[in-house]
């Protein structure tokens, strides 16, 4: 899925950059010759270029740039000193290129607009996984993406150290109060959706502590507390724990607890703390800072 996505992505970009359709079957010189400014420079001129980070970071974003220039059929060469996952200081090269001169100024934006974006979301993931270390949890994305960059996007987020919630409406159960109040009840809704996909993950969101009861006598996998404060979320790993003491399950068993509400990057360390094994973040992909990235022609 990831490597198709990146196709279209890339291919979308450039469509939109240089003004063709993506379905148009344009050779390689007709995209070029789009870029009226790089028309400019004579054809037959090489360059060399360097591409560094102006402040720290997590790099990601490698193969979406090798895309770009790959799309323009060019012969751009790229000689990487990073990947994605590594940690980046200010002033540090990321990437040198080499080969047409209007090749390498028609892609560079595009491909950086893809480093800078994803590098700005696994920079932002890290910093909550440092808040969260020493605990078992775990941090999780969501689906509040920007719209046609879903896989990029966690993917950038596992660069951070994180890890992926569902991908889409496709691959787990999601059961919100919406969904609840449709069914009839949590113990409806969790009864229809094994019924329906007995191999996908069921996970209810819940809003009390009488909720959760429910949800857990429904027996799913993973429940979400919504909103719930420190004291709820103490009181809901308690209470987890017992009922599965009580019934005589295995610890593989147990259903996981997620929290999801109020998180910051200055709660998430106290929620951690309580026990809950995954917080969910939306802000990892909608609340993105690019890295501030330069590209520069050699002399």
């Amino acid at each position: 899925m990831l490597e198709n996505d990146i196709r279209l992505s890339v291919k979308v970009a450039l469509e939109e950059d240089l003004g063709y359709r993506a379905d148009s079957n344009l050779n390689a010189a007709d995209k070029l010759s789009a870029d009226i400014t790089a028309q400019l420079i004579p054809s037959d001129k090489y360059a060399e270029a360097t591409l560094i980070t102006r402040e720290e970071g997590v790099f990601c974003g490698k193969a979406w740039a090798e895309q770009v220039f790959n799309q323009l059929g060019s012969e751009v060469a790229l000689h990487w000193h990073v990947d994605d996952g590594d940690l980046l200081v200010p002033n540090q090269v990321l990437c040198e290129m080499s080969g047409p001169a209007r090749a390498i100024l028609t892609g560079e934006r595009t491909a950086m607009n893809f480093i800078q974006t994803l590098s700005g979301v696994a920079t932002l993931t890290k910093h909550y996984v440092d808040r969260i270390a020493g605990t078992h949890c775990k941090l999780l994305d969501t689906r509040k993406t920007v719209p046609g960059l879903r896989t990029a996007q966690k993917y950038a987020v596992t660069c951070g150290g994180g890890k992926n919630h569902r991908i889409g409406l496709f691959d787990a159960f999601l059961i919100k109060e919406n969904h609840i109040m449709a069914c009839g009840s949590i113990a409806n809704a969790i009864q229809a959706a094994r019924k329906l996909a007995s191999d996908k993950p069921v996970e209810v969101e819940v809003e009390s502590i009488e909720e959760l009861t429910l949800a857990l006598e429904a027996q799913a996998d993973i429940v979400m507390l919504d909103n719930f404060d420190v004291t709820m979320m103490l009181q809901a790993v308690e209470l987890n724990q017992a009922f599965h003491k009580e019934q005589g399950y295995p610890e593989s068993q147990r259903v996981k607890l997620e929290v999801s509400g109020n998180v910051t990057i200055d709660t998430i360390a106290d929620f951690a703390k309580t026990g809950v094994d995954y917080i969910s973040v939306g802000a990892l992909t909608k609340h993105v800072k690019a890295l501030d990235l330069s590209l520069r022609l050699k002399d």
